[in-house]
């Protein structure tokens, strides 16, 4: 088996977790926390990549990508066909599962505990940092996993954005559909068996997490007054 695919996803997934997870918590805090004007039409813009075909998700991609755009033309930057064309792909495709699921992470932070802070004279960042964060960090680490795991697996809007180069553009998931029609079934078979686990381990973990945060508190106090005399 080419192991190049292997390297290349995890070259493009780590590049797109890094766009999930600040852009991801920036619109998941912005969403829980602020009423504004067009908030549902953001909602709804951030949300479709999960209900649209990634072929479409692609094809929208190429007019932000593609000849004429602003990139091209102002930035001067060529992206299509490249991997970092199928980073932006696979971040776009997986952002919706940060946003969902950090949102409703911090919408379970209760307003007294960060004003408590600010009353005793926390900054902003302060409050975010050892506040909000922290309470609400189980549900923004299953967002990211879950994302991960779908930028992983991006084959539709990769394909039209940045094609099926391989050792520049060949991802694990393209690599699995290239080997089937080639009938290389033995390489088939071991690539799919990875993603396979990686995905079966992403998912177990946010299960662990979602258990051990429904799991009720250990009541110190009852059990110390059944022991005393």
């Amino acid at each position: 088996m080419n192991w190049q695919p292997f390297w290349l996803s995890l070259q493009v997934t780590g590049a797109a977790v890094i766009g999930i997870l600040i852009i991801g918590l920036a619109l998941a805090l912005l969403l829980a926390r602020v009423s504004f004007r067009g908030k549902l039409l953001l909602e709804t813009i951030i949300y479709l990549p999960l209900v649209l075909p990634p072929t479409v998700v692609g094809y929208y991609l190429l007019f932000v990508l593609g000849r004429g755009s602003f990139l091209v033309e102002r930035l001067n930057l060529n992206l299509l066909f490249t991997w970092q064309a199928a980073a932006i792909a696979s971040m776009i495709v997986g952002l919706p599962l940060m946003v969902q699921t950090a949102r409703a992470a911090f919408e379970e932070v209760e307003p007294d505990q960060e004003e408590a802070a600010r009353v005793d004279g926390a900054a902003e960042w302060q409050v975010w940092w050892y506040i909000t964060l922290p309470i609400a960090r189980r549900g923004i680490l299953a967002g990211l996993i879950l994302s991960t795991a779908r930028a992983l697996g991006e084959f539709g809007a990769t394909l039209m954005v940045a094609g099926n180069i391989p050792g520049r553009t060949q991802t694990l998931p393209l690599a699995i559909y290239d080997a089937v029609q080639a009938r290389r079934y033995d390489d088939a078979n071991l690539m799919v068996l990875m993603m396979t686990s990686l995905a079966f381990t992403g998912l177990w973990l946010v299960y662990r997490l979602g258990a051990a945060s429904r799991k009720p508190p250990r009541r110190y106090g009852s059990t110390f007054s059944e022991k005393s005399p």
